[in-house]
């Protein structure tokens, strides 16, 4: 298997991973296809956040024989519109943030802050 690339900038938890096998062409459009990947997981498909825990297989690919045909203007867009599709298929789910903070506030306002805090679903 070879991973090539890791999302969002590089580091992220998401990856890309070639499972193809003899598929001509291919690595003329690596750089285009990372590129588009990484477009794909900043803006994310549901809330154009970064996606997280997604794992993008490339089992085949259909490259036109015309290398002209074949460049980035193609198969930059095309990328970032197939990430979208295969996470939209594979019935993603969005992820509440939690915070944990320590509020400090004089007992005047104490009441202020637990109402903020309770129609906000905040616990104390």
């Amino acid at each position: 298997r070879k991973i090539w690339c890791f999302g969002p900038d590089q580091t992220g938890p998401i990856c890309v991973v070639d499972v193809s096998m003899g598929v001509q062409f291919l690595i003329e459009i690596k750089d285009s296809v990372v590129a588009g990947f990484q477009w794909a997981a900043i803006e994310g498909v549901l809330c154009e956040e970064n996606l997280r825990g997604v794992r993008i297989n490339i089992h085949d690919v259909a490259l036109h024989a015309d290398a002209i045909l074949r460049g980035g203007g193609q198969s930059f867009p095309t990328t970032r519109r197939v990430c979208f599709a295969s996470v939209l298929r594979a019935d993603p789910c969005l992820l509440e943030p939690v915070y944990l903070c320590e509020i400090q506030c004089p007992e005047a306002a104490g009441g202020g802050i637990y109402g903020s805090l309770t129609k906000r679903r905040g616990h104390v």
